[in-house]
């Protein structure tokens, strides 16, 4: 039988991944070992303050109800750490939304400003959620380049003028995914005139916030004037290693989180609130967690970037998120270079191309292993003779 199937589907493809994931599910079928690092899933643990939390909150029969919106405890923990690490005041009954993880925002808040035919700017290349968001509203996304040259940020420059007149959304995503680059106050700034001139909204994807080796990021929300025009979104997902527990919240100007609420209010029913006990105590933290966290990403980080160097694959340390942005060598394509990693060294990576046009020429490879495991991924790559075709 044929069903019938709405226009909007058509803007959502079968990904890139599910052509990868079948080529290494066949491989694994053989037999083969595989190293997977294609897809940003933290493999660590949560700390055992949010696991001990959770199992005591899950014990107490009353919390098995509709949460419906965020409680006061998550959202005065989510004022608690902006004003502790950015000095961003937020009040947290008009500014702070819980979201059931960053996507959640991510995708409902194009539906909450636009209409379609309305134009979103978008990081090129940029997390795939981006595009659902701007499918499901029936928006046209317009791309921001990010380009080796102006060190992965977007020109705002080049954007016409007739474009910027359409806009109703601008997305930013620093420190990126997949792009792992990092954002000046001046770059805000520069958005932010823009974003108060043409009248649209900023929407800052901050989820790798505590994802960083030697600069702290910048929070949007740190910036003069971005309360005015915008809002931040940032999930516990990456930097707690709560993934599966799908808490996160959107934080900045009270009219947007207004408007998101009453939206989100007409779909959901809150997070499990032993989830936002949980979530809580992990904001609050000061124990030292996110350093030791950060220092096992950079370990790996270091160990990957400088393994590949050495064997002549040159690529860049991040300062930033848990990728690595690696330029494939001619004469691949993104997706051929990828392929060819899983045929000849078992190790599993995304071509730029899954993320945008802009991602053509560069694959992005997830930290998302221990050392030892990264280690070996480097061996078969060199074992493989890949780069010694290519380099030679």
């Amino acid at each position: 039988m044929d069903f019938p199937v709405s226009k909007r589907m058509s803007s959502f493809r079968e990904s890139v991944f599910a052509e990868l994931a079948q080529i290494k599910n066949s491989k694994l079928s053989d037999g083969v070992p595989m190293i997977d690092l294609s897809i940003g899933s933290p493999d660590l643990p949560p700390p055992s303050f949010v696991t001990d939390a959770l199992a005591k909150s899950s014990q107490n029969p009353d919390l098995y109800g509709y949460s419906l919106i965020g409680t006061g405890e998550f959202h005065s923990a989510v004022g608690d750490y902006y004003k502790r690490n950015y000095n961003v005041s937020l009040d947290p009954d008009s500014e702070v939304l819980l979201l059931m993880g960053s996507q959640d925002g991510l995708v409902h808040l194009p539906m909450v400003l636009c209409d379609p035919g309305d134009l979103i700017l978008v990081p090129d290349p940029g997390y795939t959620a981006y595009a659902a968001g701007a499918g499901m509203a029936g928006a046209q996304m317009y791309s921001m380049p990010l380009k080796k040259e102006n060190r992965f940020l977007p020109d705002l420059i080049e954007i016409p003028k007739e474009i910027l007149l359409k806009t109703k959304l601008m997305i930013l995503n620093f420190p990126g995914n997949p792009v792992p680059a990092m954002a000046t106050e001046y770059f805000y700034t520069e958005a932010i005139r823009l974003a108060k001139k043409y009248n649209f909204v900023i929407l800052h994807d901050y989820a790798y916030s505590e994802l960083y080796y030697e600069q702290k990021p910048l929070s949007y929300l740190s910036v003069e004037g971005a309360m005015e025009v915008g809002l931040e979104m940032n999930s516990l997902s990456k930097s707690f290693n709560m993934a599966g527990c799908r808490v996160a919240y959107a934080a900045g100007n009270k009219q947007l989180i207004n408007l998101l609420a009453n939206f989100k209010s007409n779909l959901d029913y809150g997070v499990f609130l032993p989830i936002q006990a949980a979530a809580s105590i992990a904001l609050k933290d000061q124990s030292g967690f996110l350093t030791s966290l950060r220092d096992i990403y950079r370990r790996r980080r270091d160990v990957l970037a400088e393994g590949l160097n050495n064997i002549g694959w040159h690529v860049s340390k991040p300062e930033g998120s848990m990728f690595l942005w690696a330029e494939v060598p001619a004469p691949y394509s993104s997706k051929q270079f990828a392929i060819e990693l899983i045929n000849r060294a078992n190790v599993v990576v995304t071509p730029g191309n899954a993320f945008g046009e802009w991602g053509e020429g560069y694959v992005r490879i997830a930290l998302v292993q221990p050392k030892e495991i990264l280690q070996q991924a480097v061996a078969n790559i060199q074992k493989s003779g890949i780069l010694k075709k290519v380099f030679a």
